[in-house]
């Protein structure tokens, strides 16, 4: 037997262990059963994450660990390769929530070592990992394929791609260990891709085959996970006003064409970064218990069909 189909016979969720238990009867019908405690209380109470490219100050990550906190997180840690505002959100987010622990890191995310060691400390910090959200990216190159040379398409794979990978594979090793406080293995990893991961014509070649990688990974990975309680998805946000996508917006409102931005998709607006953190929520939290491997877009609609020009589609 290997040494991976090993850990997967002694990393077993405490669904396939202990099953979902029964509710109980009300009157002459059973009550709902359910994993998931109650929707209303916080939605990842005493839970540990790690959330990379969390610095930007209008980005998802920072969105994301703040939804964390608000819920209940034990602990966060908020990493990116550029840290000059890690602190700020540090001391921020404890103003908001003092008891949740929060660990400014700076970390590469295409440095395999770097990711264990971040792993490796939540684990020996507080015994468990629950939450991976691999949310850091770069936008690639911004023109046509033809101009794209090798050095330029790989660095956008080794953050976009590499990064996911490298977050998920000691995310998820980290998940299957178990302790007094964690009895069982399990967690959600969530990798940041694309709509344009989905469709063309969101991104340019680099980035969007970075971005399609993501969805595969989570594909993949989640098969490979069998058993563990470890899931994993791929989030596809569309037009988000991020530190990304700051440089458009702010053209857009020089010009007073601000309105313009997303007028493709059917809600005809872009959002903002805490939108799509609301379904990174959903996904880190137990309420996404039966949701693995998928790719989710919050986009708008704009992943739901082919683009058009409002008012001209006869």
């Amino acid at each position: 037997m290997t040494s991976s189909a090993k850990r997967r016979l002694d990393a077993l969720s405490q669904q396939l262990v202990e099953g979902i238990p029964d509710a109980g009867q009300f009157e002459d019908i059973p009550k709902i059963r359910h994993v998931a405690g109650e929707s209303a209380g916080p939605r990842v109470l005493g839970k540990v994450a790690i959330i990379t490219g969390a610095n930007s100050v209008i980005g998802i990550g920072r969105a994301t660990v703040h939804q964390l906190a608000r819920n209940g997180a034990r602990a966060i840690y908020m990493c990116d390769w550029d840290s000059s505002n890690l602190e700020t959100h540090k001391r921020e987010i404890k103003s908001l929530y003092p008891d949740v622990e929060i660990h400014a890191v700076k970390l590469d995310v295409g440095d395999e070592s770097a990711v264990k060691a971040v792993c490796e400390d939540a684990i020996q910090k507080y015994g468990r990992l629950d939450i991976m959200f691999a949310n850091a990216g770069v936008v690639g190159a911004r023109t046509t394929f033809h101009d794209i040379d090798a050095k330029q398409y790989m660095n956008t794979m080794r953050v976009n791609s590499l990064g996911v990978f490298l977050c998920a594979k000691y995310g998820a090793i980290a998940m299957e260990k178990t302790s007094a406080d964690k009895p069982y293995p399990g967690g959600s990893i969530i990798g940041t891709a694309s709509v344009a991961g989905l469709r063309s014509n969101a991104g340019a070649t680099d980035y969007s085959a970075s971005k399609a990688s993501v969805v595969s990974l989570a594909q993949t990975m989640a098969y490979q996970l069998t058993g563990t309680g470890v899931r994993i998805n791929a989030i596809c946000p569309g037009v988000i006003e991020t530190g990304m996508t700051k440089v458009m917006y702010e053209q857009a409102r020089a010009r007073g064409t601000e309105k313009k931005i997303g007028q493709l998709n059917p809600l005809r607006r872009g959002a903002v970064a805490d939108e799509v953190a609301r379904v990174a929520l959903f996904l880190a939290s137990d309420e996404a218990s039966y949701v693995n491997g998928q790719a989710w877009a919050v986009c708008g609609g704009l992943s739901a069909g082919h683009p058009f020009v409002p008012g001209k589609l006869g």
